[in-house]
């Protein structure tokens, strides 16, 4: 059995920065795609349009045949005037991360509203707003990692009614709130949900590092949620792997006072999973509307913009046995990926 699909595009994605960019970027073409929303939490982070511009050469540098669209970080330094230069630019759209949530988030926000003459600027040029949908943790008012998402939820609902015409999209949801929340909010409110998510569960990462991300996978309940909606083949939820790289030693390791890295590192091997994750639910059908089709209508990026040679890639079922590597050397770096060692009953076909 094969499966051909068009221009496969991964809406949220992290190539990081220096010699371990080298080892990461490839991998998007390597996984099954010609398409990267790159991530701008970088240190320092992607503030401006020269940054995004000179991070995007450095990329192309490593793989010229990758479609890189570029983000800005959302920041107190942003102003109007940068968002419409980086609107002319080519720059896609501006990443929210609420401050201390996730990796490199410990210069994100804390008031959406100080960021209304930005926002009125993206919806004035029509550029995208991503938002990491969780609140930080507080425990004196009972929030955790764990009801992060829908305590952020009130701040969606609001941007989305005081910017109706903004593009929005709610980054890599992992609860039935988020899915029910963006299913309410009107054609301008997306949502990505990641593979790891349509697999992972809360028992998956309680004492198991490699499956730690942020935000946490939830309950059983929450996982059918996300299955159901790719199931459906709501126009409004698209693939956004997150795939969030960390050198092992990171992955593996925490102490008294630091945490491992939160993140799970799914490109290499991104098309092939997609494909065994929906078809163990009973949506392969609907791959390449997820791995394409509706993220390229929100984003408004036609078939025809991929730059490799073929816009078709196809998967095939691949031979008993077949197990994914268990970790990938460049140099001094390497990288452990997502189900490491692990069987995989799809590939890609050789072109």
């Amino acid at each position: 059995m094969s499966i051909s699909i068009n221009s496969p595009a991964d809406f949220h994605v992290h190539l990081r920065q220096g010699p371990i960019s080298e080892l990461i970027t490839p991998h998007v073409r390597k996984g099954g795609f010609g398409l990267a929303y790159v991530m701008p939490n970088l240190k320092p982070p992607i503030t401006t349009t020269e940054q995004a511009l000179k991070y995007k050469t450095e990329l192309e540098k490593i793989d010229p045949n990758v479609e890189y669209l570029m983000t800005l970080y959302l920041s107190p330094e942003l102003s109007p005037e940068e968002i419409r230069k980086a609107k002319k630019a080519g720059i896609v759209g501006v990443k929210s991360y609420p401050r201390g949530v996730t990796t490199n988030s410990d210069g994100g926000i804390e008031s959406y509203e100080f960021y209304y003459p930005i926002f009125e600027a993206m919806q004035e040029v029509d550029m995208v707003l991503n938002l990491h949908g969780e609140v930080p943790s507080d425990p004196n008012a009972n929030i955790h990692v764990l009801n992060a998402e829908p305590t952020f939820l009130p701040h969606l609902f609001k941007l989305h009614a005081a910017f109706p015409k903004l593009r929005i999209v709610l980054e890599h949801a992992t609860t039935r709130a988020a899915v029910e929340a963006v299913k309410q909010c009107g054609p301008t409110v997306a949502c990505t949900i990641t593979a790891h998510h349509l697999s992972l569960t809360v028992d998956d990462w309680a004492g198991q590092s490699w499956n730690f991300c942020k935000p946490v996978a939830k309950y059983p309940d929450d996982r059918q949620a996300l299955r159901d909606i790719v199931k459906e083949g709501h126009p409004r939820f698209f693939l956004g792997s997150d795939s969030a790289p960390h050198p092992p030693h990171t992955k593996s390791t925490s102490t008294p006072t630091h945490a491992c890295a939160a993140g799970v590192y799914t490109s290499p091997i991104l098309l092939p999973l997609v494909a065994q994750l929906l078809e163990s639910f009973g949506a392969l059908e609907n791959i390449g509307l997820f791995v394409s089709d509706h993220g390229r209508k929100f984003y408004k990026i036609p078939i025809e913009n991929q730059k490799v040679g073929t816009s078709v890639v196809c998967l095939t079922r691949a031979p008993a046995g077949s197990i994914v590597d268990e970790k990938y050397v460049s140099g001094n770096e390497s990288l452990v990926p997502f189900w490491a060692g692990k069987e995989i009953g799809w590939k890609i076909a050789e072109q």
